[in-house]
């Protein structure tokens, strides 16, 4: 006989993080407490145990307190259990059910990373030949599923890319673009650095952050968001959050182009300038053209540095790790000196980083399904797939309503409420910047 009951915290994180298919970081202790301290829900540790007291099943659930004393609750990425069981399944929601109408709960909310289908870099498509079943097993505990969306319409992201770090490294950059394995060589050729920060490079990454959201027209978080999210996930022993910086330093890069100028002048010298072939005529206007634009490029950096300074952050990456896997949580980037691809370099530095940690995925952490040219945020898809990931589609959110009526209010009158936020967090995110320049 399996119950559901409350459990110890470090008891039920073991169990999430050591789970086989369905550990997640919005499933683990830390994302809980942070949900408490930041986004003002309650967590409740949850498990289904057998009669020795062994957790067969369990699941953070994440309660919204709602007027009228209403609330509902939302299972981030599903429960962690494995869907082919559906007796299991169905023991599971049974029980979840029960405690959230305890609580007065007008429904719950699953969205399980159960994967629909995945397109590899050379576009094979591979469908999961469980996904029927896992779809039909849930639609007979009574969830209706809330459709499939194509942009970021749900609470977490129906589409990724994800990268297999069981490869070989020289295998994941096989799968790279051939245009992200020349910005990266380029980056690196500019002397470029990436390093891991600590929670002093922060406030940097909160500037970058607020760049990139100016720019793309996206509404983020304030800067105590991100250093809460970065202690509460370091301060867990099962949880990782890591900082990555990608720099320049102009002399450096100045430094770099000289030496790059001086191998040229070196291959000119040599060439016998009185007497050339057709193919050493050919060679002199070649190095000649990379001789002119590296002496533009000295001068452009000579500029820079006069404007910017010599150190300048342009990119900053937080990396969440829980269990086996990795998540590209948040990236913010400058919008100048992008000749440098600092941003691609900063990217393979974490990817190295997570394969050298020995981890086994890495998830890009979300991504769009409409691929229409009008979608504005097509160029973040194309920027991510470059990378060589498999393209993924879950098989998305769905709510076990509970109280038909005001779930009908709930769905109709709360759009209209985020637009209003959204409208009032966009003001307010233009004054942060302007206090920022």
């Amino acid at each position: 006989m399996l119950k559901l009951t409350h459990v110890e915290k470090e008891q039920f994180d073991l169990f999430v993080k050591n789970h086989p298919t369905k550990s997640h970081f919005l499933q683990s202790l830390a994302w809980g407490e942070f949900s408490k301290v930041k986004k003002n829900l309650t967590p409740y540790y949850l498990a289904l145990v057998n009669e020795n007291n062994e957790i067969v099943a369990a699941t953070l659930l994440l309660e919204k307190k709602l007027p009228m004393n209403f609330s509902y609750f939302y299972a981030p990425r599903g429960f962690v259990l494995d869907y082919k069981k559906k007796e299991l399944l169905k023991t599971m929601t049974k029980n979840i059910v029960a405690f959230a109408k305890r609580k007065n709960a007008i429904f719950v909310k699953i969205d399980p990373d159960i994967i629909k289908t995945s397109i590899n870099y050379q576009g094979e498509e591979k469908p999961n030949p469980d996904y029927e079943y896992i779809f039909n097993s849930i639609k007979e505990c009574g969830f209706k599923h809330q459709g499939f969306t194509k942009n970021f319409e749900t609470m977490q992201p129906r589409y990724t890319f994800r990268i297999d770090l069981n490869q070989s490294l020289e295998e994941i950059e096989n799968h790279f673009s051939k245009t992200t394995k020349q910005r990266i060589a380029k980056s690196l050729k500019l002397d470029t650095e990436v390093t891991i920060g600590n929670q002093d490079d922060l406030k940097d990454f909160y500037k970058l952050m607020t760049l990139t959201e100016s720019r793309k027209d996206f509404i983020s978080y304030n800067e105590d968001y991100y250093e809460t999210l970065y202690e509460i996930f370091n301060g867990n022993k099962n949880s990782k959050a890591t900082l990555f910086l990608g720099k320049v330093h102009i002399q450096k890069t100045i430094k770099a182009l000289e030496k790059n100028l001086k191998e040229i002048n070196n291959q000119i010298s040599i060439l016998p300038i009185d007497n050339l072939s057709k193919s050493a005529k050919s060679k002199l206007n070649e190095l000649t053209k990379q001789k002119d634009n590296i002496l533009k490029e000295i001068e452009k950096y000579k500029e820079y540095k006069k404007e910017y300074g010599n150190d300048i952050t342009l990119s900053g990456h937080m990396i969440i790790e829980y269990g086996d896997k990795a998540w590209v949580l948040y990236a913010g980037n400058h919008n100048i000196l992008q000749e440098t691809y600092v941003n691609y370099n900063t990217y393979f530095e974490h990817l190295k980083y997570c394969k050298d940690r020995g981890l086994k995925i890495y998830d890009q952490f979300g991504t769009i399904g409409d691929l229409s040219e009008d979608n504005p945020r097509l160029g973040l898809h194309e920027f991510k797939k470059k990378f060589g990931g498999d393209y993924i589609e879950f098989i998305g959110e769905w709510d076990y309503i509970t109280n038909p009526l005001m779930y009908f209010i709930f769905t109709k009158l709360v759009p209209i409420y985020r637009k209003i936020i959204r409208q009032k967090s966009k003001k307010a995110l233009k004054n942060e910047i302007n206090k920022t320049e």
